[in-house]
């Protein structure tokens, strides 16, 4: 039986939802400055060798964070020790911004289920890629002679920056970025910066990828590993649309999906007029997952092996990852459940992945 769902109902469930997740993030990171990583590594590492080769990439298992949990790339090296074989941090903006007003992030505990409002909180592509080369270093170190988590880098635009200089926004983040990246990952399908989303027409979207890549190579001289995220509310032939321009570019990959905007037909526990009275945002969580791994079958059977495909949404379970992992996926995320199932939830994911490739 687990503790930690008790642990969360009285410690955390009476919280401002933002609040908590910086007290349980100050925690993880407090293991780390207290000397207990090498200890948290021998509890939650792999079980054998679940390494494998992706986008060029050599990651430890399939099973990482999504982007959204640590924005600014603070805790990057604590949150690999508690098991997640990549860790992509962001989204990061081209300049600081604080922000949507609070509140702007709401727990659906009776669904596992998060809205939110953030509208991409960081301090800008500048101050976070010191810390994310920080990380790389950190990373080489506690992991020497093993496969070490991947970092991915998410990007995305600067609020204040109009739609139509999306391009250089999108290629200042870049320049600052892709030096310490593992990958890049281009977020336009996040509902909570005003327009952003229409940068998912091809039309829009061209340009931008195009100059992420462009930038990406000058800048490091190699090839980053780039992938676009897109949101679970476009109509399929939207994403078989994205799909053809990520493989007339030579991407290497789709993250699907990002939040939904949808409140209807997702089989919401909650009540209505509670969820109605939180407002707009992205919900994410148990109620995307359907959804999500729609998107998710549509693109594999439309791409095969020429992308990878990156799952995300609704990922609670074991049985949830080998499911996207059975539908195409090359690697799974999570984020949402990471709150309501603690610390040890991705190790517990990755061992039991290893069991039922055993069985």
């Amino acid at each position: 039986m687990r503790v930690y769902p008790t642990f969360f109902t009285v410690c955390f469930s009476w919280m401002d939802p933002e609040r908590a997740h910086h007290l349980g993030f100050l925690g993880i990171k407090t293991c780390r400055r207290l000397g207990l990583s090498s200890v948290l590594r021998r509890l939650t590492r792999p079980a054998g060798d679940q390494s494998v080769e992706v986008m060029g990439l050599r990651f430890p298992s399939r099973f990482g964070l999504a982007a959204g949990f640590d924005k600014g790339a603070k805790g990057i090296p604590a949150l690999a020790d508690l098991g997640f074989g990549h860790v992509e941090i962001g989204t990061v903006t081209g300049q600081p911004q604080p922000g949507n007003p609070r509140p702007r992030l709401f727990r659906l505990v009776r669904d596992k289920a998060v809205i939110n409002r953030m509208g991409f909180n960081n301090d800008g592509a500048a101050a976070v890629a010191p810390r994310v080369r920080s990380a790389r270093a950190a990373l080489a170190r506690d992991w020497k002679g093993r496969t070490r988590p991947v970092i991915g880098v998410n990007i995305g635009k600067t609020k204040v920056v109009p739609l139509e200089d999306a391009v250089a926004d999108y290629r200042s983040s870049t320049r600052e970025l892709a030096p310490c990246a593992d990958y890049l990952v281009v977020n336009v399908s996040s509902p909570n910066t005003p327009g952003l989303r229409e940068l998912q027409a091809v039309e829009s979207l061209r340009p931008i990828l195009a100059a992420v890549r462009e930038e990406s190579s000058r800048v490091t001289g190699r090839r980053v590993p780039l992938l676009v995220k897109i949101a679970p509310d476009l109509a399929d032939a939207d994403v078989l649309a994205v799909a053809d321009l990520a493989m007339e570019l030579g991407l290497d990959g789709i993250v699907a999906t990002n939040t939904t905007i949808a409140r209807e037909g997702l089989g919401l526990v909650t009540d209505p007029a509670v969820v109605e009275s939180y407002g707009a945002g992205g919900l994410s969580g148990v109620p995307l997952r359907a959804r999500s791994l729609e998107v998710l079958r549509t693109l594999k059977a439309h791409v095969g092996d020429r992308l990878a495909l990156v799952a995300v949404g609704g990922v609670t379970s074991v049985e949830d990852a080998a499911e996207a992992l059975a539908a195409g996926a090359d690697l799974v995320q999570g984020y949402t459940a990471f709150l309501y199932e603690g610390p040890f939830w991705a190790a517990r994911v990755v061992k039991g992945l290893r069991r039922l490739s055993r069985v």
